[in-house]
């Protein structure tokens, strides 16, 4: 995990220096979430908290959750991750285990919040690992259906073109990291929701 250190590094003293607001609804996840920059605009009536850091995993999201999660002491939890897990050709049963690792963490220092998971989205320079995409997006859904005070937002199925593959309009060149375009997609399939999740 030292790959991340850096990065945890600097949010770890956002948050301290109060430059990252601790008790908000917490996005956290990868560079998806870290590059949202219109976050705050695009859910102007809650108070919103960015814990984004690039290329991280859904184990580096379980690996850094108590340095930062615990810290920002959110009132719910947007968590988007396991995209970088399947790039880095990680077993779809170690995927899994992390989510569930996860959630333990979930139960154990925040057990009565809000949690969210949204989907894996279809990259188009990760095409040819659709499959694993759907598997993961399948037990994560599965998983948080029987799970309390938990949500899934499917983005997977709203960035897929008329002919079911990823929709390049929605990404940025190197087809994987979205444009604004995408991230209207998000940011309108989580508002179709937010009174479930996010707290105001």
């Amino acid at each position: 995990m030292v790959w991340y250190e850096q990065d945890v590094l600097r949010l770890e003293s956002k948050l301290k220096n109060g430059l990252i607001k601790a008790d908000y609804n917490l996005f956290y996840g990868s560079s998806s979430i870290a590059r949202w920059s219109s976050l705050n605009d695009d859910f102007a009536e809650y108070n919103i908290s960015n814990l984004g850091f690039g290329g991280s995993t859904l184990e580096a999201c379980v690996y850094f959750f108590e340095r930062l999660v615990i810290p920002a002491n959110p009132k719910s939890i947007i968590l988007y991750a396991g995209d970088n897990d399947i790039g880095d050709g990680k077993m779809i049963d170690k995927i899994c285990f992390s989510l569930n690792s996860f959630l333990i963490k979930l139960d154990t220092y925040f057990p009565q919040i809000p949690f969210t998971f949204i989907s894996v989205k279809p990259s188009p320079s990760r095409e040819h690992l659709d499959w694993q995409i759907r598997e993961v997006n399948k037990y994560a859904k599965d998983r948080l259906f029987y799970r309390e005070n938990s949500s899934f937002v499917d983005i997977y199925t709203k960035m897929l073109n008329a002919k079911g593959r990823p929709d390049i309009t929605l990404f940025n060149a190197d087809g994987l990291h979205m444009n604004s375009r995408g991230y209207e997609v998000w940011k309108n399939e989580i508002l179709k929701n937010a009174d479930k999740f996010l707290i105001q």
